[in-house]
Protein backbone atom coordinates (compact mmCIF):
# COMPACT_ATOMS: atom_id res chain seq x y z
CA UNK A 1 0.00 0.00 0.00
CA UNK A 2 1.25 3.51 -1.18
CA UNK A 3 0.31 6.74 0.96
CA UNK A 4 0.20 9.65 -1.48
CA UNK A 5 0.36 13.36 0.20
CA UNK A 6 0.88 16.50 -1.89
CA UNK A 7 1.20 20.43 -1.91
CA UNK A 8 1.22 23.38 -4.12
CA UNK A 9 3.92 25.37 -3.29
CA UNK A 10 4.33 29.04 -5.09
CA UNK A 11 7.75 28.73 -6.01
CA UNK A 12 9.53 27.14 -9.15
CA UNK A 13 11.02 23.50 -8.96
CA UNK A 14 14.68 24.62 -8.67
CA UNK A 15 13.62 26.09 -5.29
CA UNK A 16 11.81 23.55 -3.67
CA UNK A 17 14.57 20.91 -5.13
CA UNK A 18 17.24 22.56 -3.67
CA UNK A 19 15.33 23.11 -0.25
CA UNK A 20 15.75 19.12 0.51
CA UNK A 21 19.10 18.18 -1.21
CA UNK A 22 20.94 21.63 -0.14
CA UNK A 23 22.25 20.41 3.90
CA UNK A 24 22.09 24.68 4.80
CA UNK A 25 18.35 24.84 3.98
CA UNK A 26 17.01 20.99 5.08
CA UNK A 27 17.30 22.44 8.68
CA UNK A 28 14.92 25.88 7.73
CA UNK A 29 11.72 22.93 7.74
CA UNK A 30 12.41 19.24 7.99
CA UNK A 31 15.23 17.74 10.02
CA UNK A 32 17.64 20.10 12.02
CA UNK A 33 20.31 18.70 10.07
CA UNK A 34 21.77 17.19 7.19
CA UNK A 35 25.26 15.44 6.83
CA UNK A 36 25.65 16.84 3.25
CA UNK A 37 23.92 17.61 0.03
CA UNK A 38 21.51 14.51 -1.45
CA UNK A 39 23.33 12.97 -4.51
CA UNK A 40 22.48 9.62 -5.73
CA UNK A 41 24.46 6.86 -4.30
CA UNK A 42 25.00 8.64 -1.08
CA UNK A 43 23.75 7.52 2.03
CA UNK A 44 22.93 10.63 4.34
CA UNK A 45 22.47 11.22 7.97
CA UNK A 46 19.84 13.18 9.31
CA UNK A 47 19.43 14.17 12.52
CA UNK A 48 16.41 15.68 15.08
CA UNK A 49 17.88 17.28 17.60
CA UNK A 50 14.37 18.32 19.66
CA UNK A 51 14.38 14.83 19.80
CA UNK A 52 17.61 13.70 19.97
CA UNK A 53 17.43 11.24 17.66
CA UNK A 54 19.67 10.70 14.26
CA UNK A 55 18.74 8.16 10.94
CA UNK A 56 20.15 7.37 7.80
CA UNK A 57 18.50 6.83 4.15
CA UNK A 58 19.82 6.04 1.24
CA UNK A 59 19.46 8.15 -2.19
CA UNK A 60 18.19 6.02 -4.37
CA UNK A 61 17.88 9.09 -7.75
CA UNK A 62 17.66 12.33 -7.95
CA UNK A 63 16.73 14.37 -11.26
CA UNK A 64 17.46 17.94 -10.45
CA UNK A 65 14.24 19.83 -10.11
CA UNK A 66 11.98 17.00 -11.09
CA UNK A 67 12.67 14.16 -8.32
CA UNK A 68 14.31 12.48 -5.08
CA UNK A 69 13.55 9.18 -4.31
CA UNK A 70 15.44 7.59 -1.05
CA UNK A 71 14.75 4.94 1.72
CA UNK A 72 14.73 5.07 5.07
CA UNK A 73 17.86 3.18 7.17
CA UNK A 74 21.17 3.10 6.82
CA UNK A 75 20.82 -0.26 4.28
CA UNK A 76 18.10 0.86 3.10
CA UNK A 77 15.64 -1.47 4.81
CA UNK A 78 12.75 1.19 5.53
CA UNK A 79 10.22 2.02 3.43
CA UNK A 80 10.91 3.75 -0.32
CA UNK A 81 10.36 7.64 -0.60
CA UNK A 82 9.85 9.23 -3.71
CA UNK A 83 9.73 13.26 -3.74
CA UNK A 84 7.83 14.70 -6.86
CA UNK A 85 8.08 17.71 -8.53
CA UNK A 86 5.45 18.92 -10.95
CA UNK A 87 6.69 22.76 -11.77
CA UNK A 88 3.37 24.13 -13.61
CA UNK A 89 4.99 27.83 -14.45
CA UNK A 90 8.07 29.50 -13.23
CA UNK A 91 6.27 30.43 -9.89
CA UNK A 92 4.48 27.17 -8.73
CA UNK A 93 5.43 23.56 -8.12
CA UNK A 94 3.00 20.88 -7.05
CA UNK A 95 5.26 18.76 -5.03
CA UNK A 96 4.42 15.20 -4.53
CA UNK A 97 5.32 12.47 -1.32
CA UNK A 98 4.96 8.86 -2.11
CA UNK A 99 5.89 6.56 0.48
CA UNK A 100 5.27 3.03 -0.45
CA UNK A 101 5.60 -0.66 1.74
CA UNK A 102 2.67 -0.31 4.06
CA UNK A 103 1.80 -3.86 5.39
CA UNK A 104 -2.16 -3.93 5.14
CA UNK A 105 -2.16 -6.79 7.21
CA UNK A 106 -0.62 -5.51 10.13
CA UNK A 107 -2.90 -5.13 12.76
CA UNK A 108 -1.92 -1.74 12.97
CA UNK A 109 -1.95 -0.74 9.65
CA UNK A 110 -4.48 2.28 9.80
CA UNK A 111 -2.63 3.82 12.88
CA UNK A 112 1.23 3.96 10.82
CA UNK A 113 -0.60 4.95 7.83
CA UNK A 114 -2.40 8.04 9.39
CA UNK A 115 0.56 8.82 11.51
CA UNK A 116 2.65 8.50 7.96
CA UNK A 117 0.47 11.08 6.62
CA UNK A 118 0.70 13.34 9.48
CA UNK A 119 3.96 13.35 8.66
CA UNK A 120 3.97 14.17 5.78
CA UNK A 121 1.35 16.89 5.75
CA UNK A 122 3.17 18.91 8.49
CA UNK A 123 6.90 18.30 6.93
CA UNK A 124 5.26 19.76 3.33
CA UNK A 125 3.55 22.31 5.15
CA UNK A 126 6.51 23.74 6.99
CA UNK A 127 8.29 23.87 3.21
CA UNK A 128 5.72 25.94 1.98
CA UNK A 129 5.89 28.23 4.66
CA UNK A 130 9.56 28.23 4.78
CA UNK A 131 9.63 28.58 0.99
CA UNK A 132 6.77 31.08 0.65
CA UNK A 133 7.19 33.47 3.84
CA UNK A 134 10.32 33.09 5.51
CA UNK A 135 9.05 31.07 8.17
CA UNK A 136 11.67 28.76 9.58
CA UNK A 137 10.31 27.98 13.41
CA UNK A 138 7.42 25.43 12.49
CA UNK A 139 9.92 22.58 12.08
CA UNK A 140 10.73 22.59 15.94
CA UNK A 141 7.54 23.16 17.30
CA UNK A 142 5.80 19.65 17.82
CA UNK A 143 5.94 18.57 20.87
CA UNK A 144 6.29 14.59 22.11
Amino acid sequence: MNNVTKIKVFKPANDVFEAFVDPEKIGNFWFSSSSERWEQGKTITLRYDEYDAQGDIKILETQVNMKIAFRWGTNGEGNPVTITLNELDNSTTIVEVTEEGFNENNSQFINHLLDNKEGWVYMLTCLKRYLEFGVNKLRSSLVK
